[in-house]
């Protein structure tokens, strides 16, 4: 009969390794389950595309591409752009919201989305700090000034040099009845 040793300097290898494997087992677990599923993000890239004709157009909600902003104020009507992204709560609690409102006010406000995750370079030389955030430009082409100040936390951003009001943002959620009120106090009817 013969009894076998166990190796003492071996021992404190396998110590060590049995803890640092579990470890990265637990964090592995963790992470999979905090990916969005193939499903979720299918189901939400489809919420915001559905309806849309044409991803070209200067109407669709989507953007890959360029935002070309020019283009987008020559039409005379109110601008609204939600950078945000497909796995993002709050952007996922809007992109209903967003498509039923660009399905509803083709011709009478531009409405889109640009997942910031996806397409980063997008959002360059927009104020973004966090998502989501929206930017509105009233139908003449300028900034949004509210009426109330007081009634949303808008942002306002001025440029440095000149002082001249640029930008116009909220950051976070918005429901239906507030984009709305803020597309009616920019001349949507």
């Amino acid at each position: 009969m013969f009894i076998m040793a166990s190796n003492p300097s071996k021992s404190p290898w396998i110590r060590m390794m049995v803890p640092i494997f579990i470890v990265v087992v637990i964090v592995g677990i963790w992470y999979m389950k905090n990916q969005p599923t193939e499903s979720e993000i299918d189901s939400n890239q489809s919420q915001l595309s559905a309806g849309v004709a044409d991803s070209n157009s200067d109407f669709s909600l989507l953007v890959t591409k360029e935002i070309d902003m020019e283009k987008l104020k020559s039409y005379g009507i109110p601008i609204i752009i939600d950078f945000g992204a497909d796995s993002c709560i709050p952007c996922k609690e809007m992109a209903p919201v967003l498509k039923e409102l660009n399905e509803e006010l083709q011709g009478k406000a531009i409405i889109r989305f640009v997942d910031v995750w996806k397409f980063p370079d997008l959002a360059k030389g927009y104020p973004i700090s966090v998502i989501p955030t929206q930017v509105f430009i009233d139908a003449k082409g300028k900034p949004y000034t509210p009426e109330d100040p007081n009634t949303l936390p808008l942002k306002k951003y001025n440029a440095k040099t000149t002082n001249e009001h640029v930008f116009t943002t909220h950051e976070g959620g918005m429901t239906k009845e507030q984009l709305l009120a803020v597309l009616k106090e920019m001349g949507v009817e």
